[in-house]
């Protein structure tokens, strides 16, 4: 089971009523869904919630959810937060078997960019994709998916396709999408092709 628990109180209220009053009484409001039962509105204490969502493995993971002598196995799939106070405002947990295959997007972060020619000479890592959707069961869900920039130089560009993904872990999406390139500036362009130019008059 997973390290996470968080327990909850099932809320009577519902709506934008509902929820302000269980912010008053020092709870997020949240959601249950998913499985073959109804969405049943919960909260949990902020304090708990918060500290959960502060050892990083709360959301897009596999928790434990428990309401009183019940536990159940659920993903936290999406936190809202306030605009200006950054506290967390709302949460969506989503009923799950512990081995049930489930589609997520988990965050892509980038290593060994001083190993990587084409940045060493100045050209810059454009990011197009932040997260990339994985299929993957519940309680093998991969925390981070990392892209090796080792040897790639200007022009070069990764696909979903070249991102090395755990055991029993698959692409959801294409897998030709380009999650990221490395791209030089124009001022070191015009200066790679004047020396080019120069290098051919010689």
């Amino acid at each position: 089971m997973a390290e996470i628990v968080l327990n909850v109180e099932v809320r009577e209220r519902t709506g934008t009523g509902g929820a302000r009053e269980t912010r008053r009484a020092g709870l997020v409001p949240g959601v249950l869904y998913g499985g073959d039962r109804d969405p049943v509105a919960v909260a949990v204490k902020s304090n708990e919630f918060r500290k959960a969502l502060y050892t990083g493995k709360l959301l897009g993971h596999l928790v434990t959810l428990k309401h009183g002598a019940e536990t159940q196995p659920v993903i936290a799939k999406a936190i809202d937060f306030h605009p200006v106070t950054d506290e967390p405002w709302h949460f969506d947990l989503y009923r799950v078997d512990e081995h049930q295959q489930v589609k997520i997007a988990i965050v892509v972060h980038f290593k060994n960019q001083d190993a990587s020619p084409g940045l060493k000479r100045g050209g810059a890592l454009t990011v197009a994709l932040h997260e990339v959707e994985i299929l993957a069961a519940a309680d093998q869900i991969p925390e981070e998916l990392v892209v090796d920039l080792t040897g790639l130089d200007i022009g070069a560009h990764i696909n979903a396709s070249d991102i090395k993904l755990p055991k029993g872990v698959t692409l959801a999406g294409k897998e030709d999408l380009v999650v990221a390139s490395i791209t030089g500036s124009s001022a070191q362009a015009a200066e790679e092709a004047a020396a080019e130019a120069a290098s051919g008059e010689a």
